[in-house]
């Protein structure tokens, strides 16, 4: 990790940018350990992360040292039990996690939490004890990584589009089928795919079939699993995202995850908790944007003084510490409903869908206040200019959150 980004000088962000992240809101008032922690990825985002994160955006490639060292610090297990391996603290830590990463690097964020929330929680909430004990704790260290292969070219949130099966012959379920961009799942440390595919069907009185969906472990060394050329995309180059062939599949059938026929079920929800963590992202996201044009804003100088001192740019970033400030209050208002066990779907889709687009907003207005400056790719904003709209694309598309939304409203659109 030897390049350094090369960024305008000035002070740094201070207590206006620092200060969204710090304060506690009426409800929400975070513990000692949970600051504790935050502050710990803070520094960890600032000083190893950020450094490196253009030299790895232009490799396009997974900084596994930096995998490893997260690993180390327990990151990966912060929401699992010790007995796994886990570091037994609650999901808002794990969201605090994210969001410091996020701040500062959006791939190594969701690297984070597409490893817990889609890849190791599916196996903790709906594993059978066997499972747990066989792929928890790696997943938990940070040693190994996991994919979710939910999403084809015709399924995803339209589950009735899947097309991979799962044909179970003497003890082993025979898998055939494709699936498209599956975060972690063609890494050098990328140890299991879970999948979804059709089990069954039944035929409905009216003549219509009903697909049964289930969900396979699939581990990734086995014959006719492969992971196709790693996509080329526009932003989130560090992440490591893949299309699946698999071939003629053979897995035993207790690889089941789950109960047959509720795979799609088991998935739902876990898309519905591994929201309020994207959340978290995306609201990392904004604050670093923010956090940037602060530090510009404050150092740059024009006809003999601060462009901060302009009105026109002092309200933009005023918007965009409220956008930061609102998406925090929906991603911690979704995680203390999911902690205490309340209903929380409306409040997860309204907190991915808010933060997703404060983030988004909030590169557009960092990169404009930068000029020129924003429109380099070793620019940090610049880099969360392209890696945004995936924001609002990934987990559930915006308009899938406002259909969630809606529905929990009471209508049928």
């Amino acid at each position: 990790m030897t390049m350094q980004m090369t960024r305008p000088t000035g002070p740094s962000a201070g207590a206006g940018a620092a200060g969204a992240a710090d304060t506690d809101v009426a409800g929400f008032a975070l513990t000692d350990e949970q600051r504790r922690l935050r502050d710990e990825v803070r520094d960890f985002a600032d000083t190893v992360v950020a450094p490196a994160a253009y030299e790895y955006d232009t490799k396009r490639s997974l900084p596994y040292d930096i995998i490893a060292e997260m690993g180390r610090m327990g990151l990966f297990g912060l929401p699992f039990p010790v007995e796994y391996g886990g570091q037994g603290k609650d999901y808002l830590s794990l969201c605090l996690a994210v969001e410091q990463l996020g701040r500062v690097d959006q791939s190594i964020g969701v690297t984070l939490e597409a490893g817990v929330g889609l890849g190791a929680m599916p196996i903790f909430r709906s594993g059978t004890e066997e499972q747990k004990q066989e792929w928890l704790p790696m997943l938990a260290r940070g040693e190994a990584l996991a994919g979710f292969g939910l999403t084809e070219a015709e399924a995803g949130s339209d589950a009735s589009g899947t097309k991979t099966t799962a044909e179970l012959r003497d003890g082993e379920w025979v898998i055939n089928g494709t699936k498209q961009f599956i975060t972690n799942s063609g890494s050098d440390i990328t140890r299991l795919v879970t999948i979804t595919a059709v089990t069954g069907e039944e035929k409905r009185a009216d003549g219509s079939v009903k697909k049964e969906l289930s969900a396979i472990i699939v581990p990734t060394g086995t014959p006719g699993f492969v992971a196709e050329p790693v996509y080329d995309k526009v932003g989130w180059h560090t992440s490591d995202t893949h299309p699946l062939t698999l071939t003629d599949v053979h897995v035993p059938e207790a690889n089941l995850l789950g109960e047959r026929g509720r795979g799609y079920a088991n998935f739902v929800a876990t898309l519905d908790e591994g929201r309020v963590a994207f959340a978290a992202l995306c609201t990392g996201a904004a604050q670093g944007c923010l956090e940037e044009a602060i530090r510009y804003a404050a150092s740059r100088n024009v006809f003999g003084r601060p462009i901060g001192s302009n009105q026109h740019i002092a309200f933009k970033i005023a918007r965009m510490q409220a956008r930061v400030h609102t998406a925090r209050l929906a991603y911690y208002d979704a995680c203390y409903k999911l902690m205490a066990g309340k209903p929380f779907k409306m409040e997860a889709s309204i907190a991915k869908l808010v933060s997703s687009e404060a983030a988004m907003d909030n590169a557009r207005d960092a990169t404009q206040i930068f000029g020129g400056y924003g429109f380099l790719n070793e620019n940090p904003v610049a880099r969360h200019y392209r890696d945004s709209k995936i924001l609002e694309i990934g987990e559930g598309t915006s308009e899938v959150q406002l259909m969630v939304i809606s529905r929990a409203l009471g209508f049928s659109a």
